[in-house]
């Protein structure tokens, strides 16, 4: 087993602001020592007497050395973050004033905090559920609008509260279900097997959707990959080009220019795409442009929109729509917009139904109204604060799902209740698993793991 994160009694202290030069540096101190440590470190006033969320101005004297001008903030518990006494010092943020100050706190019986430590212990103290401790880390890696109003929505708890409720429900037959095995020779029932099915449909109804949302909630929050595909010169550089408004991929008129994959981040109206520029699909007798080709059909797998491009001056309407079609028979997971390009130069764009879209990539035509198009098809769907974004809750709804279909198939079949008490357990356990109800030491030291040091 890896050293716990967390040890119930230590004072940990670390940077909270990110390395590196810059104005103000903030020092995070968190456990039963903080307030006397910084006591010690700040003669001019006994902030054991004052009060909590309070500021205080002075100097951090250790040794009887100044080491900086501060601002101290205090935060007692279990009104704080983290549920245990914080201190925060706002210091210069000369890397030299910020580690003399964090030497003087391990010298006055603090450790260096392990990442994610701060908001393990806010979980151990009950300031939020393990999901909404997921959320944190989330919410500082969110890179657009999107993916903070996700993180937003799970930190305010929504999606938990649906869960416990769930589990609430559970709980009360699996009570009943387990009285049952304490009167095993006498038959009898106390949970209604007719109101249990009712309520095991319930709950199926509501956790199915909660598995559908994954999908997209997790292509919001890590951006929307879109492959952009079609043949040798059709324009997929160009067109990658124009949707950034930069000249990111070489283009050349030679066949088989882009060799491997070029990718990029556009951001449109607050949801971020991960364009993805591929080789031109054909068959090829060079080897390097065959790698090309397959990693083009290994993103068109991958991809969440297809951009299927094609040179509507070489290629009529009819093989544009059979190229869809077979498109839409191999990735059907994925939605797939085809573009006619270099309509500039042609005579009459009337040929062309409502399943094209017309742009010139080179001359810049149509493309405001792709992105409007890109756009739509990923906002079809709306996001709650119940979207599912973390792969760790999708694998438990779907072990919970299994387990409960394990009872109602258990129900119909008037399987004995002791069968039936093992799948009610397992369903309690993976949904108790998601908010941390259920939890182990492993599990949590690997989710605070990955959250960033401060933090």
């Amino acid at each position: 087993m890896s050293e716990p994160l967390f040890r119930w009694k230590d004072t940990i202290v670390a940077l909270a602001t990110p390395l590196g030069l810059g104005a103000i540096g903030i020092i995070r101190i968190s456990g039963p020592a903080s307030f006397n440590i910084i006591n010690t470190l700040f003669p001019s006033k006994d902030l054991l007497q004052q009060a909590s969320h309070t500021l205080h101005i002075g100097w951090i004297v250790f040794n009887h050395k100044p080491l900086d001008e501060v601002v101290i903030s205090l935060f007692k518990n279990p009104r704080s973050y983290t549920g245990e006494d914080v201190v925060e010092i706002s210091c210069h943020g000369s890397m030299y004033i910020i580690d003399s100050i964090m030497q003087a706190c391990i010298q006055l019986g603090a450790r260096i905090a392990k990442p994610g430590e701060f908001t393990q212990q806010a979980f151990l103290n009950g300031k939020m559920d393990l999901a909404q401790a997921e959320a944190v880390a989330d919410l500082i890696a969110s890179d657009n609008a999107t993916s903070h109003r996700l993180a937003m929505h799970q930190m305010r708890g929504g999606f938990s509260e649906k869960i416990k409720l769930l589990r609430e429900e559970l709980i009360k037959f699996a009570a009943l279900i387990e009285l049952e095995l304490d009167f095993a020779e006498e038959d009898v029932q106390f949970a209604n097997r007719t109101v249990l099915k009712t309520l095991l449909i319930s709950v199926l109804d509501t956790i199915n959707p909660l598995i559908d949302s994954f999908q997209l909630g997790n292509v919001l929050k890590k951006g929307v990959p879109v492959a952009i595909i079609g043949k040798p010169n059709a324009g997929k550089s160009t067109l990658l080009n124009a949707l950034l408004q930069e000249e990111k991929a070489i283009v050349s008129e030679v066949p088989g220019t882009t060799r491997d994959v070029i990718e990029d981040i556009i951001n449109i109206e607050g949801i971020a795409f991960r364009l993805m520029d591929t080789a031109g699909l054909r068959q090829t007798t060079d080897k390097v442009e065959q790698i090309g080709v397959q990693k083009t059909i290994e993103k068109m797998a991958s991809a969440y929109l297809i951009l299927y491009l094609f040179d509507a001056t070489k290629e009529s309407i009819t093989q544009a729509k059979q190229q869809l079609e077979t498109y839409k028979q191999q990735y059907k997971e994925a939605k797939i917009l085809c573009i006619a390009n270099k309509v500039d130069l042609l005579d009459a764009l009337n040929v062309f139904d409502d399943c094209f879209h017309t742009i010139s990539a080179k001359k810049n035509i149509g493309i405001v109204e792709l992105k409007a198009s890109m756009l739509g098809a990923v906002k079809h769907t709306s996001i709650s604060d119940t979207t599912v974004t973390n792969i760790r809750h999708y694998e438990a709804l779907l072990k919970a799902k299994e387990a409960l279909r394990s009872v109602l198939t258990g129900i119909t079949q008037s399987t004995t209740s002791d069968f039936l008490a093992i799948d009610i357990r397992q369903a309690l356990h993976y949904l108790g698993e998601i908010t941390g109800q259920i939890s182990n030491e492993d599990l949590l030291d690997y989710i605070f793991s990955k959250f960033c040091i401060g933090k």
